[in-house]
């Protein structure tokens, strides 16, 4: 009986408090615990990075100049240590955050150079069209009506008249104005663009591809 009492009790001991005199005495403070985590510390040279660190090493993003501090690209962090350590670029503009290896330690590149001109065909942009790019070009906004939310694209010249699909013809529309337009030209209806679409700067296609800009990349990316 004495020893299920006992257990009974050591079944609602709360662990987080210290055992008292009265613990002490009944025995029931010196009840054997489950074993803690090794508190053995790992080796420095092998110790784990940070949370944060690995994520910002894995999903960050740098942004890419060109020779002639053009921007042409985004790409990851690991990508640019790459380029980095082969010398073909050179660090701009450094984070906070330190990169860790197992023979050295690099802060986080957030603009870097590329040392030698890419030559970037002029007709690179002229394909990518995405639903994004148009958003990012009209600067998320309802080239009729000036709304921002439930945004979709709309053909100004609509495709069964003979319109294409090419940047001139593309523009950002809510949806509700895109169902009063339907497949009728602007005029027809009453409607008029805030501005004729064109071809985007390349700089959009920095937007579209990093979710955030960082304050470090907006001096060159002005158009």
């Amino acid at each position: 009986m004495g020893f299920a009492r006992a257990s009974r009790c050591c079944a609602c001991w709360d662990h987080s408090r210290r055992p008292d005199a009265a613990d002490t005495a009944s025995g029931i403070g010196t009840l054997p615990r489950k074993p803690m985590a090794t508190s053995v510390p790992a080796p420095t040279w092998s110790a784990p990075q940070p949370e944060h660190q690995r994520r910002g090493r894995e999903v960050g993003r740098v942004l890419v100049l060109n020779a002639t501090y053009e921007p042409i690209n985004v790409c990851t962090v690991r990508r640019a240590v790459v380029l980095l350590l082969k010398e073909k670029a050179e660090v701009i503009e450094r984070g906070e955050l330190q990169l860790h290896s197992a023979t050295q330690t690099m802060t986080r590149p957030v603009v870097i150079r590329l040392v030698s001109y890419v030559r970037i065909p002029r007709d690179t942009h002229r394909r990518k069209i995405t639903r994004r790019a148009v958003f990012a070009r009209d600067d998320w906004t309802c080239q009729y009506c000036g709304s921002r939310s439930n945004l979709t694209v709309d053909h100004v010249i609509p495709r069964s008249k003979g319109g294409a699909s090419s940047w001139d013809n593309i523009v950002a529309s809510c949806a509700p104005c895109n169902r009063r337009k339907g497949d009728q030209l602007a005029r027809q209806v009453g409607m008029r663009l805030s501005r004729e679409p064109r071809m985007p700067n390349p700089t959009v296609f920095i937007h579209v591809a990093s979710p955030t800009i960082p304050a470090a990349w907006m001096q060159y990316l002005v158009a």
